[in-house]
């Protein structure tokens, strides 16, 4: 397994991780628990944040900046779906 394949599967353990987190907090009867499982769950945003850094930094991870139109549009949309 090569660095690249490394991070990337890193990435999608960490975005299982999140996503159970995040369902654990949100069901947790012990406010204590819940409390623990919302820090392990911004800590694995963290990771995620610094593994996407790497990988981008990389050339491994590219995104394509999005058009101002459609930033407009969808800025527009939300915000008038306010209530």
């Amino acid at each position: 397994m090569n660095d690249q394949e490394r991070i990337t599967d890193l990435m999608l353990s960490e975005k299982k991780m999140s996503a159970n987190y995040d369902t654990y907090a949100s069901e947790c009867v012990n406010v204590q628990l819940r409390d623990e499982f919302l820090k392990l769950l911004n800590q694995s945003h963290q990771t995620q944040t610094d593994l996407f850094s790497a990988a981008q930094s990389k050339g491994w991870y590219k995104v394509d900046p999005a058009p101002v139109s459609k930033v407009s549009e969808t800025y527009n949309k939300f915000n008038a779906e306010k209530p």
